[in-house]
């Protein structure tokens, strides 16, 4: 990992940019959802040498986990359908408006 982003606060100004890049709003529950969520991200890539969601189990296999690593290949379908990722760390526009904020996303990954 560069230096440049040795602490999960220096990481999560890397992912606002990246997010803000692809069109992705954060959670507006910064203190409950957002953060512990980077901090698990940023263990993640200090584990295994990429950003797996910390929602799921990686096996630490670039290969195995690529469909997981944030923001994962099954996010853009979750927002869409149910206002935010399985995490819960990215949402649609119009989050939470009228939206039980509480709901799982189902998990679509079958691995």
């Amino acid at each position: 990992m560069s230096p440049k982003y040795d602490t999960a606060e220096a990481y999560y100004e890397l992912i606002k940019k990246f997010a803000a890049q692809k069109g992705l709003i954060f959670n507006p529950d910064e203190q409950g959802i957002v953060w512990p969520l980077i901090e698990g991200l940023f263990a993640n890539k200090q584990r295994y040498g990429h950003p797996t969601c910390p929602c799921r189990l990686a096996d630490g296999d670039f290969e195995l986990d690529k469909d997981i690593i944030c923001p994962c290949r099954y996010a853009q379908a979750d927002i869409e359908e149910y206002g935010k990722c399985y995490c819960g760390l990215y949402v649609s526009d119009d989050y939470p408006a009228g939206r039980d904020v509480d709901f799982l996303v189902p998990e679509k990954r079958t691995k």
